[in-house]
């Protein structure tokens, strides 16, 4: 018998059937894995932007307020930031949801994970998206 599988004594402890188990228990790793693959590799790529537009294109770095708002002005700039803000929102999100689904929800309760983290996610987004408007004085 499996952990997590009882019996009232004297029945016979059956499996749940695959409808009553989530995606994870199933062994379904699904859209999530490769979303998240997908989120990492974007991420890495921007972290180097990032860090060589920091370091090595700017000759002693941002130092001030004024400094980081004149640079998330540009255009470029400010796309590059608004897709590394998505990208790392949307890894650490599919990250906690890997691990919550490794705990093996029922599938109604796998989708309100997945539908609440997304809800988190946007929100997450729009947050960061807000902020950087304020800071740049465009809001």
């Amino acid at each position: 018998m499996s952990a997590g599988v009882t019996a009232k004594r004297g029945q016979v402890a059956r499996e749940p059937d695959a409808a009553t188990r989530g995606a994870r228990a199933r062994g379904d790793v699904g859209w999530g894995w490769a979303a998240q693959a997908a989120t990492g590799a974007v991420v890495l790529v921007l972290v180097a932007v990032h860090m060589v537009a920091q370091h090595f294109i700017l000759p002693e770095g941002l130092r001030d307020y004024a400094q980081v708002e004149a640079w998330l002005r540009q255009p470029i700039v400010a796309a590059v930031e608004t897709v590394f803000l998505a990208s790392v929102t949307a890894h650490a999100l599919l990250g906690v949801r890997a691990v919550l689904l490794d705990l093996g929800p029922s599938p109604r309760v796998e989708r309100a994970l997945t539908a609440g983290l997304g809800v988190i996610g946007v929100a997450t987004v729009l947050y960061g998206l807000w902020l950087t408007a304020v800071v740049t004085g465009l809001a």
